[in-house]
């Protein structure tokens, strides 16, 4: 198959897009429990250079990355290591004490002691209270190891007593990942690579993109304010170059580069309940727990453990336009990958008219999976 023909399936149904300047380039992808179904690329990967978007384009996947952190968790819950349950402070001492807002009013702060201190499961289901970043993650958010990272979290006041709202958290995730540090006794990168990158052969997926992966990168555009042609822009949450691992750390919250196949591949062990090509990286309950909806049916946001879950479908976006879900009634991996900073809604018309293509060709191909 070539994935790389405009007129292809998936492609076709969003040239128009690309036609009309919207979108410089993209790549789709659909996959199953037995593997890739499909795989394309329209536009390009470089608008200036005329490097065309290919199948093995690498993309910041940005928060992708969060579905990634909750796995290493699950990982030491099968192995006995920690329970969600867990107070956050049972592994990092330095969260002990701390206090949320309880009132905040010009010129007055009122803090208050929680009911519970935050758990693993808050940090993962985004109800900790923990701020989404602080303020010494700026201007970028990979200039300091997690150690120093999360040390900074326990000193910042809760937004809100834990396990009472929901607010969307960097922070929480890095702090996940730093757990996995302190039980292992391995930095979370090389955990990464050794329990879960390097034996499912994820070989692109990576903090530190080197120079043979920073060639096949995609450009990142957002819309000239002025008359909305596409301009190159830097991915301003990182620090440059890239590649440099002295002066970058890795950012577990959404700090990873990845492609198509790396993803499709993660998906597809998720949806062989924790299992690829004979080896098991999770119980089949740990995916279960991770994979159904845990928050009230009341809140706008369906959560489960790293991943939005709403019992239909399971999957993560990125901060540029990039999705990975699983839609549960046909058993089918659909990944949309695109570097967009300021594209309409998020991009949210292109998935979807993407996302339909999608099922409309392989959604009968096979009996749903279950």
């Amino acid at each position: 198959m070539n994935t790389d023909q405009p007129a292809a399936a998936l492609s076709n149904s969003i040239q128009p897009y690309v036609d009309r300047h919207e979108l410089a380039g993209a790549v789709m992808f659909v996959a199953d429990k037995g593997g890739m179904l499909a795989a394309e690329a329209i536009g390009w990967a470089d608008l200036g250079e005329r490097k065309p978007m290919t199948t093995e384009s690498v993309f910041w996947v940005a928060s992708q990355a969060k579905p990634i952190t909750a796995v290493a968790i699950m990982m030491l819950v099968d192995e006995g290591k920690l329970s969600v349950t867990d107070p956050v402070e049972k592994y990092l001492p330095e969260f002990a004490g701390q206090m949320y807002i309880a009132k905040k009013e010009e010129g007055e702060t009122l803090l208050r002691k929680p009911a519970h201190p935050i758990t693993v499961e808050e940090i993962l289901l985004h109800t900790s209270g923990l701020a989404f970043q602080t303020l010494i993650e700026k201007p970028t958010l990979d200039l300091f190891p997690l150690s120093t990272a999360v040390r900074s979290y326990s000193m910042t006041p809760l937004e809100f007593e834990p396990g009472t709202s929901i607010l969307y958290s960097n922070a929480g995730y890095n702090t996940a990942a730093r757990i996995v540090e302190v039980i292992t006794g391995r930095l979370y990168e090389d955990f990464l690579d050794q329990r879960l990158f390097d034996p499912l052969g994820m070989r692109d997926t990576t903090f530190w993109p080197d120079a043979e992966q920073t060639a096949r990168l995609a450009e990142t555009y957002g819309a000239d304010p002025g008359d909305g042609h596409l301009v190159k822009l830097p991915i301003e949450y990182l620090d440059y170059p890239l590649s440099d691992r002295a002066k970058r750390f890795p950012f577990p919250a959404g700090g990873l580069f990845s492609t198509a196949r790396d993803l499709a591949t993660f998906y597809r062990m998720m949806l062989n309940e924790g299992s690829l090509d004979g080896r098991s990286y999770l119980s089949p309950e740990a995916v279960r727990e991770m994979t159904r909806r845990r928050t009230p049916e009341s809140w706008d946001r369906a959560q489960g453990l790293g991943l939005e879950a709403d019992g239909k479908s399971f999957g993560h976006g990125g901060a540029f336009g990039t999705h990975t879900g699983v839609d549960l009634a046909s058993g089918l991996i659909l990944g949309w990958l695109v570097q967009h900073a300021s594209f309409p809604g998020n991009g949210a018309e292109a998935r979807a008219t993407f996302e339909k293509a999608a099922l409309e060709k392989f959604g009968n191909v096979r009996p749903p999976r279950g």
